[in-house]
């Protein structure tokens, strides 16, 4: 499999997290995004949407980190839930996922960390980093009485809500602040085969 993405992208970083942790063979493709890489013809090609990442498996191509990761928990039979009702469940938390939590960290994270300082809307992030909080909270209650997400263990509800969250760069997330998610993210790096973001796609900015 090919995986087109690049090391700061939290959302090819679930996917590549995936992909390691089920023992899929996979090579990546560096995209240059900071230098317009999704906005090139070229790209457009593969996906319309000019986003990483892409994951493409012979003629399959896809996008979307959460249908790339319900494909691979189909593929390998790993990490989908046990019945029809966990699998609803993983996805319920997928959608939140992508639009409470992964995409506000991943807008605060680049507006704190990629943007010149000159350039950085505090207000703005100050408000991101309000909405993160209210997210943070859910996970924190939802975490504080279970192991894992969905059922009695990882699921891609996991994979998917922790990404972002292994990053070293800053945009308002403390681990000392939220002991359920920090004991749940260290109990997904206990995983076999579990790597750090940077580990498994060197960043653009090295």
């Amino acid at each position: 499999m090919k995986l087109y993405g690049f090391g700061e992208s939290g959302n090819a970083y679930k996917v590549a997290l995936m992909l390691a942790l089920t023992g899929t063979e996979w090579e990546l493709e560096f995209v240059p995004f900071f230098t317009g890489g999704t906005r090139t013809p070229e790209f457009r090609a593969i996906n319309e949407m000019g986003e990483v990442p892409v994951l493409v498996d012979g003629e399959v191509v896809l996008a979307q980190s959460g249908v790339m990761l319900e494909y691979l928990s189909e593929l390998t039979g790993q990490f989908g839930g046990r019945d029809p009702g966990e699998r609803r469940e993983v996805l319920r938390w997928l959608f939140w996922d992508n639009h409470k939590f992964s995409t506000q960290i991943g807008t605060t994270r680049f507006l704190m960390n990629f943007l010149a300082p000159e350039k950085r809307p505090e207000a703005v992030i100050a408000f991101q980093q309000g909405r993160l909080r209210a997210a943070y909270g859910v996970l924190e209650t939802h975490l504080t009485s279970r192991d894992w997400i969905v059922g009695a263990g990882p699921t891609i509800a996991d994979l998917s809500c922790c990404g972002y969250l292994y990053y070293p760069e800053p945009f308002g997330f403390s681990r000392e602040d939220w002991p359920a998610i920090a004991a749940w993210l260290d109990r997904i790096a206990a995983l076999p085969g579990w790597k750090p973001p940077y580990d498994l796609m060197p960043p653009a900015f090295a």
